[in-house]
């Protein structure tokens, strides 16, 4: 362990290097290239109808991330249907992404290891230092069994927290489209940088 530095130790622990993957998906969910602005537009006002009712959402796939004899955290991705269309926009209708962590993980370290995974996107250091700076405010630090979820309508989104044997709490609000899309994109971007990772959340991995 000696010759890993902490941040590269967050940057696996958060993000998959070297990490080994495995994940299940729902076997009637598939995903879809067509998408129509008329899909798009029904499903953002059904959300903002229903309150953001993403727990009642099915979900699309799931998968574990553990880092050699480590379980990290364990993720899901939910959408209103069960299904997850591709398309150039990483976030073409309403989706969830909730992680289970299974270890504790800090609030610097969390934003250390998306700051480096941007860099690896290509993303210029000006859009992701004014990215990581909103999420200053918004990523806690988190323990076993800490839940953190991110729920979009497809521009905008909201941070979920919930610890156990205390209320779920929103923890910040996203409105720049350009951000929602960025942090997802991690997971779920054709550019990710573990597209293994990206097929099982996505159900491709059936």
């Amino acid at each position: 362990m000696a010759r890993y530095s902490k941040y590269s130790i967050a940057f696996a622990l958060l993000l998959g290097v070297g990490l080994q993957t495995s994940g299940t998906q729902a076997s009637d969910m598939q995903t879809s290239d067509i998408q129509t602005s008329d899909i798009q537009t029904s499903e953002r006002r059904t959300l903002h109808r229903e309150g953001m009712e993403w727990s009642q959402w099915q979900v699309v796939g799931e998968a574990q991330l553990s880092w050699l004899f480590f379980d990290i955290y364990r993720s899901q991705l939910l959408a209103p249907d069960g299904r997850y269309r591709q398309d150039d926009d990483v976030t073409p209708h309403p989706i969830a992404l909730k992680i289970t962590y299974q270890r504790s993980i800090s609030r610097q370290q969390l934003l250390d290891a998306t700051l480096d995974q941007w860099q690896e996107m290509g993303f210029d250091k000006e859009t992701r230092h004014r990215w990581i700076a909103t999420l200053y405010d918004i990523f806690p630090d988190v323990d076993e069994d800490h839940q953190l979820i991110y729920v979009t309508d497809g521009s905008t989104g909201t941070f979920y927290s919930l610890v156990p044997k205390q209320p779920m709490k929103a923890v910040g609000h996203i409105e720049d489209e350009m951000l929602n899309d960025g942090f997802l994109s991690i997971w779920l971007g054709r550019n990710s940088q573990f597209p293994d990772l990206r097929s099982q959340l996505i159900g491709m991995n059936r």
